[in-house]
């Protein structure tokens, strides 16, 4: 996706996503994309519109397909049939790319998601190249040897997050391994958000 693209998405919304990268999408023109004019204002949404636009933050953010998200709403219902919502972000948050990220080991999602698929993550000290694979707390994440050096440092020495309550760095802080200690909750999202319309959103659907 292009830089320009990222920003366009993220005027749309009229938030920064930090999976999307680079921060300052909305410094110079926070109008969404299409209106001119210190004087133009965002109209006015539907309650289906607020519902599309919570579930768009948590696409873009999370770099997903519609079908992969519905399928991660699937699992989250079977999971805590009355408490789905919290269920879906908690997976979500324990993606291994998202987790990379979250470490500061990538700038944005989808850096995270490549250096995972090319093989410079290992989980619980085995290489592993599935992004969408869930960790348990006591899972590892740790670069390898190799990505340990230039390709990770400037991530490391500036992420573009805090590190979440749910993340600890290796021994000594050490930015190159960190271990899921809990379970991420709905409030760990670093984004402005409504999580009951998305719960709206899907249960108006039958998924």
């Amino acid at each position: 996706m292009s830089e320009r693209k990222k920003f366009k998405i993220q005027r749309a919304l009229g938030l920064e996503l930090p999976g999307l990268g680079k921060p300052g999408a909305l410094e110079k023109n926070p109008l969404p994309p299409g209106q001119h004019g210190a004087q133009q204002t965002r109209r006015k949404l539907s309650e289906y519109g607020l519902q599309l636009r919570e579930k768009q933050k948590v696409l873009f953010h999370y770099g997903l397909r519609e079908e992969q998200l519905r399928r991660f709403v699937r699992d989250a219902r079977r999971i805590s049939p009355t408490n789905w919502i919290e269920s879906l972000i908690g997976l979500l948050e324990r993606r291994v790319d998202n987790l990379v990220f979250r470490a500061g080991f990538g700038r944005s999602m989808a850096s995270a998601r490549q250096l995972v698929s090319h093989g410079h993550v290992l989980v619980n000290g085995k290489r592993l190249t599935i992004g969408s694979a869930v960790l348990r707390p006591g899972d590892t994440l740790e670069l390898t040897e190799y990505a340990k050096g230039e390709m990770t440092l400037a991530s490391r020495e500036s992420p573009r997050l805090p590190l979440p309550e749910f993340l600890q760095l290796g021994d000594n802080n050490d930015n190159t391994r960190a271990t899921l200690v809990s379970l991420p909750a709905a409030r760990h999202i670093p984004f402005a958000f409504e999580p009951q319309r998305v719960a709206e959103y899907y249960a108006q659907r039958g998924v």
